[in-house]
């Protein structure tokens, strides 16, 4: 029950900052555009020439081409979280950012967020590599392997955008933060999924439902729009969650290094939403 609410107080506070600063909604919407313009970019010339099929007959070209796919997806998803981890830690400071404060704040890291991107994809690859040829049994160690990293990283972007460092030293400096000051069993950083997971399993069930109804009028335009709602309010809820852990991230990083989350973050609340080993 403590954990239960542990996971809505930092939510309800997450939301507060978002309130705050409803155009941070921007940048996971940047990210989603930008991340199927990457896919579309890919997958249309190679459909259009037919590389599909060499990329399985010519030796290492599909990990090659799979790599830079997955290293520009990174790069696109890491600048968005570095420029909202930027405004949020403008407004967490009592300041009042501005989109054009984000995007700044990300360019201004550009080098560190593609080689980190770059660092992420290699450590994707080698673990999906290794669970393709593995076992029932070694595909949950890779999956458990894939949560640690998910865990050390956990403050890899506020420590390259905060502190201006690289990313190697920011996956040391993540991973010593989250060691020194919580211990190493992160208890109730998942709260803010699980609750979204019962708004995304609501927006689900009731736009099914919706459906259902549409698809018994027999009415064409009542199906598209509901087929349409049921779409753009899982991706809405989507934006908003992004949105929010961007910012929970941050407040968590600089209650490390400060002590201090912010106006809008309880320091016991965020410190309790880990657990001591």
């Amino acid at each position: 029950m403590q954990r239960l609410r542990n996971s809505w107080a930092l939510t309800k506070a997450s939301w507060a900052v978002l309130m705050a600063d409803k155009e941070l909604l921007l940048f996971p919407a940047v990210s989603f555009f930008a991340s199927l313009i990457v896919l579309a970019t890919f997958m249309v010339p190679m459909i259009l020439s037919g590389m599909v099929d060499q990329l399985t007959s010519v030796p290492y070209l599909g990990t090659l081409v799979m790599f830079l796919f997955y290293v520009v997806l990174y790069t696109v998803t890491i600048f968005c979280n570095a420029a909202i981890v930027g405004a949020a830690h403008i407004r967490l400071k009592g300041g009042d950012p501005t989109i054009r404060d984000g995007f700044r704040i990300a360019f201004e890291h550009l080098g560190s967020v593609l080689s980190y991107a770059v660092i992420s994809a290699t450590v994707g690859m080698v673990l999906q590599s290794i669970s393709e040829r593995s076992g029932a049994l070694g595909r949950i160690v890779i999956s458990l392997l894939g949560a640690g990293w998910g865990i050390v990283t956990f403050l890899v972007v506020p420590v390259l955008v905060i502190e201006g460092v690289g990313p190697v030293e920011a996956i040391k400096r993540s991973f010593s933060l989250l060691k020194t000051t919580w211990g190493e069993q992160i208890a109730g950083n998942l709260g803010m999924g699980f609750v979204f997971g019962l708004v995304y399993g609501a927006v689900i069930l009731l736009g099914t439902l919706l459906l259902v109804l549409a698809i018994a009028s027999s009415s064409v335009a009542l199906i598209i729009t509901a087929a349409s709602l049921m779409g753009l309010s899982l991706v809405m809820v989507g934006l908003i969650q992004g949105t929010m852990q961007g910012i929970y991230t941050t407040a968590v990083y600089q209650y490390a290094t400060t002590g201090n989350a912010g106006e809008f973050f309880d320091p016991e609340m965020v410190k309790h939403a880990f657990k001591q080993k």
